[in-house]
């Protein structure tokens, strides 16, 4: 992963931190201990986020940060644009959250920018100093060399795939891009659609993992500036990507049935998402193990030496000049914890980005060890990592792209136009 900066001295860091959780003392915040644990009195934090279905969960968690005397009042939306308008519209208010989810990449740096989020870089080296965190997270949180916000969760994307699909076919696990072109195959010879895309939402993610598995240092090029949408390491993945839809790989991208729907009753046998997606297989009752696996995509050029996994991450912020800031920070601290986030893994069924807290799950287990023993190099998600501009561009484009299958150059002109305005722009 690129490094943007390097991490804060540990030690003094941590001091620093000790110091900040003292504030009774220090700074006269009532709502603070003297030995820097909890807070003197329970303090309800107002908590906003767009994941109005994981209510269930923070209503879980509230039962183990109430000793900390930390407890979240939930608000939840289901509408992302409304959600994003009403974090932007909150700061001009008196009614400055206290705690809110929020995006990485273009759009934090925008709040960082306008002074509306409160520094974390005390916490983050406390963090790194425990052990908390896995190596190279913190560039997602880092701007201009300091951090904001802390992760939420993080997510690997992945291959899904339905065992009883794979097993009446004789199909193992393919470990190298020419085996996944095989099972493929086989699957369209005895019509079975190998693989589910979309063409909202997740209309990216298939670039995202072919350009990775076939050139990691353009997929970072195109991160900053310095690769082209029209180099040929690009137009090699669109065309490949074209073929595989000529060849009957993919379901029709505007299917309204729900994925998880689709893999479990194999009408797709394999399906790119987030680890997210298990929790969301449980819940039409598909079983980890038996019903379904994981394998990690295989890079597309088989002379990428490192395979290559999309890390995505959720930023959990706390509001500069909020009502609670103090403690909205006390309790970001306290969920970057081992006791915290294997609480949260098991609520959620999903991996968490603490090295420690223990993975349920065995399919994902497998997988967060390969990831922590080094075995990938793992990348930002093409949303996050692309400039904002360039990627709301791009919706349109590789959505027309899943859907129509064109000639991919017109639109990677467009796209290489867009990155040079914005990239002209931070000149």
């Amino acid at each position: 992963m690129r490094k943007s900066v390097c991490a804060t001295a540990a030690l003094s860091a941590l001091a620093l931190t000790l110091a900040a959780c003292s504030g009774a003392s220090d700074d006269g915040d009532p709502t603070a201990t003297g030995d820097g644990d909890a807070p003197a009195e329970d303090v309800t934090i107002s908590f906003y986020t767009d994941k109005a279905a994981w209510e269930p969960s923070f209503e879980e968690m509230n039962t183990v940060s109430e000793p900390e005397g930390l407890t979240l009042s939930f608000t939840g939306y289901s509408d992302p644009t409304a959600y994003d308008a009403f974090v932007k519209q909150a700061f001009r208010t008196d009614s400055v959250p206290d705690l809110f989810t929020w995006h990485t990449g273009g759009q934090l740096a925008e709040l960082v920018e306008q002074g509306l989020v409160a520094e974390t870089t005390d916490l983050w080296a406390e963090a790194e100093a425990n052990g908390d965190v896995p190596e190279g997270l913190i560039d997602n949180y880092t701007i201009d060399g300091k951090q904001y916000c802390v992760p939420l969760n993080v997510v690997y994307w992945t291959m899904y795939y339905n065992k009883n699909i794979f097993d009446e076919h004789g199909l193992e696990v393919p470990t190298t891009w020419e085996e996944l072109e095989t099972v493929a195959d086989t699957l369209v010879e005895n019509d079975v659609v190998p693989f589910h895309q979309m063409n909202i939402i997740f209309e990216f993610v298939w670039f995202q993992a072919l350009l990775a598995g076939h050139s990691p240092e353009t997929y970072e090029g195109l991160q900053t500036g310095e690769a082209s949408y029209t180099d040929p390491e690009v137009v090699e993945v669109m065309e490949q990507w074209g073929e595989m839809m000529d060849n009957g790989y993919f379901i029709d991208p505007g299917v309204s049935t729900d994925p998880q729907t689709l893999l479990s009753t194999g009408e797709v046998a394999m399906a790119y998402f987030g680890t997210f997606f298990t929790g969301q297989l449980d819940s039409v009752g598909a079983v980890s193990g038996t019903d379904y696996g994981v394998f990690p995509v295989p890079n597309m050029n088989p002379d990428t030496e490192t395979n290559q996994m999309i890390l995505e991450t959720g930023p959990l912020c706390v509001g500069a000049g909020a009502e609670n800031e103090q403690a909205a920070l006390d309790y970001s601290a306290w969920w970057m914890g081992e006791d915290a986030q294997g609480a949260w893994s098991s609520s959620r069924g999903d991996v968490s980005f603490n090295p420690k807290a223990e993975v349920a799950d065995p399919e994902l287990a497998t997988l967060v060890e390969a990831v922590g023993n080094d075995e990938f190099q793992v990348q930002m998600r093409y949303l996050e990592a692309t400039p904002l501009p360039v990627y709301t561009l791009s919706t349109e484009i590789f959505g027309d792209f899943v859907t129509n299958n064109p000639d991919p150059v017109p639109g990677l002109e467009r796209l290489q136009a867009e990155a040079e305005a914005y990239w002209a722009e931070q000149e």
